[in-house]
Formats: C-alpha cells, structure tokens, sequence
C-alpha cells in the first residue's frame, strides 16, 4: 500500500534531496512539499496525506504550532517530527502537540523510512538519538515553575502566532492580512503578549521568541 506524504521544510534544497532519495521507495510517495507552516496546514487540510513530515523551525508559523492546527482539523491526521532540534523540551513539547514520531535529521534514509512506515501505520515512533532524552522527561514531575517551563505556556494559540509573526517582523498590517483579523485586534493581541511576557518593546518580543524556539530568523 502507498503511504502519501506532505514533506514540510523550508529549506528548498532539503526538498529536493528528499524527493530523489525516496524515488526508489515505491511504498512511499511525496505528493506534496511546503517551506512554511501556513502553507502545511492549508495542504494538510486539502490533500489528506497519510504523513506530514514536519519540521520544527519554519516561518510564519513554526512547526509545533502547525502541527496543533493540524490535528484540531483532523484529530486522525499523523505527524512526524524530522528535526535538527535534540533538545527535551522541543521533543516533549512536539509529543505533546500530537506528532506521533520525532526523528532527526542526522539519521539514514533508512530510518526515515522505517519511522514513516510506523506513523502511517498508527505506532509511535522515535530516533535512536533522542530516546534517552524521551524517557528523561517521563522520570521528571511537571512544575510549571520549573526552569524547563516556558514563558510562551502563558500565552494563548493565537497570541503565540503574532508572536512569531512580530519576531519574523512583520507589522501589525502584515500580520492582519496573514490572518484574515482587523489591525485593530492584531494590536490588542500585542498588547496582551507584551503584557503576559513581561516585554517592552518588540526587540524583547524577538528575543524571547528565538530564545524559546518560536522561531530562529
């Protein structure tokens, strides 16, 4: 049976490599790519792929949060996280989004496609690399004051979008347009974050953005 996979990065060449490496699969087909989260959602929702390869650092909306919108559209759709990220907190928080695999981009093809293989086939599945960190994170109790915890668990799904759109630099007109809201509600938004977040100004926006993974510019 031939597994239909929607390959989001935002890299094109990644793209490209990963379409000639799985030309000999004939199991598994690539029938769609996007280079930003947007853009995975709107193709996640359209063309129903049995996969969604999914990288974590992508504009306009980062891949944790593509991934959410992903699943509350269809709640049967599977991810697979494919990701330069090692670190515990962005493996559970992607986890914990709803992707059912976490691989690196450091394994084998070979790898890939085993760890495609399983997601398609409802298994859970996780690279070789990180599965030490995986079960680190089940022997630690949640604290939400914790270091681990995140200043962006203060804020609601849409205010982390703006977030990142104001961090990518984006204006409030921009940002309007790119969510289909008036300027006047993307400036309340702001005001809220600012608030929630203890910032200033948009730089401290930014950094607090790069610093928890949102979005690395």
């Amino acid at each position: 049976m031939e597994i239909r996979v929607l390959f989001a990065d935002d890299h094109q060449v990644f793209h490209d490599c990963v379409k000639a490496l799985f030309e000999p699969h004939e199991s598994i087909r690539i029938i769609a790519t996007a280079g930003d989260g947007r853009t995975t959602v709107k193709l996640a929702r359209e063309l129903k792929p049995d996969v969604v390869v999914m990288d974590l650092s992508m504009p306009l909306l980062n891949g944790i949060d593509a991934t959410r919108q992903i699943l509350t559209e269809n709640p049967e759709a599977k991810v697979l996280v494919l990701s330069s990220h090692k670190d515990r907190k962005t493996i559970v928080s992607a986890l914990k989004a709803g992707a059912r695999g976490y691989m690196v981009k450091e394994a084998a093809i070979r790898e890939l496609v085993q760890a495609i293989e399983a997601v398609a086939a409802g298994r859970m599945y996780l690279s070789s690399h990180i599965i030490d960190k995986v079960l680190d994170a089940l022997l630690v109790e949640e604290d939400p004051d914790s270091p681990e915890a995140s200043p962006l668990d203060r804020l609601s799904v849409r205010e982390r979008e703006i977030l990142q759109l104001l961090a990518e630099g984006k204006n409030a007109r921009e940002i309007s347009h790119i969510l289909s809201v008036s300027q006047k509600t993307i400036e309340s938004h702001r005001q809220n974050i600012m608030q929630k977040l203890g910032a200033e100004k948009i730089s401290d926006l930014t950094r607090i953005a790069i610093r928890e993974g949102l979005t690395t510019l």
